[in-house]
């Protein structure tokens, strides 16, 4: 498969997707929303068991480019524009039943922070930063920013990043819990691979499992969520991988998880 915006590709159950618009530092437009919809069917398939997103060049992603949409002129319609093209890529990454790790290689502001954000584990390049750049142009934060940041640092702190719109370095952002980890810049990429190699490697079913439920307890009461917990507990425990997983631990032995 070719693409103009995005790169992909796939080896021994990792898709790795790189957005590729350097020379706009990665910013979305509307033929990489289409080229990001081309490829979910592929995503969803048996071959892929993990998924790493970063971007080419100095920046993971630098929001929306305003330059190739009607915003200029003062007509731009953003709620259409979310609904078509950012709320559908988002509510993907978020409920893809396989794990999915980004790798913010540099700059990651507006919609870009927000599918940072999205993904199950986010690391990142200590000299990246993020951005809630929606103030500076008058918009509200929107891909999902406003439900990740406040569940994830605070509503103290999300709102000053989302009122104030100053740079949050990556290690910053590490200490606050946005993020999982941070790397030297050279070290970035080989830790992300070896991440996704791993978890390609894991009881699959039970990664999006562990999905479900942590989704889910962020709207449930305990009982709810304990509900939640027996369910999803019960059909993981009638997985392939988890029979294996017992016949490693009680053998000694590394389990040789099929993602069945």
């Amino acid at each position: 498969m070719t693409f103009a915006t995005i790169k992909l590709d796939i080896q021994e159950g990792v898709a790795k997707i790189t957005l590729n618009r350097p020379d706009k530092l990665n910013s979305f437009s509307d033929e990489m929303h289409e080229e990001l919809r081309s490829i979910m069917p592929v995503l969803k398939g048996d071959d892929v068991r993990a998924i790493l997103i970063t971007g080419e060049g100095r920046a993971f992603g630098a929001g929306a480019d305003l330059s190739s949409s009607s915003a200029s002129g003062g007509v731009l319609d953003a709620g259409d524009t979310l609904e078509k093209n950012y709320n559908p890529l988002i509510l993907f990454v978020r409920t893809l039943d396989k794990p999915v790790i980004a790798a913010v290689n540099g700059i990651a502001a507006g919609a870009s922070m927000s599918l940072a954000l999205a993904c199950d584990i986010v690391l990142a390049a200590k000299s990246a930063y993020f951005l809630q750049a929606f103030c500076h142009i008058g918009l509200v934060p929107d891909a999902g920013s406003t439900y990740f940041l406040p569940r994830l640092v605070g509503s103290g702190k999300a709102m000053g990043l989302a009122m104030l719109g100053d740079k949050l370095p990556a290690e910053e952002a590490e200490k606050m819990g946005l993020i999982w980890k941070t790397y030297e810049d050279n070290d970035l990429m080989p830790a992300a691979e070896a991440l996704a190699a791993k978890l390609s490697s894991g009881p699959t079913k039970g990664y999006a499992y562990i999905k479900q439920a942590m989704n889910a307890s962020l709207g449930n009461d305990l009982e709810t969520q304990l509900k939640v917990e027996r369910d999803l507990q019960q059909k993981a425990s009638g997985t392939e991988d988890f029979i294996e997983g017992v016949s490693a631990f009680l053998g000694k032995r590394k389990a040789n998880f099929k993602g069945r």
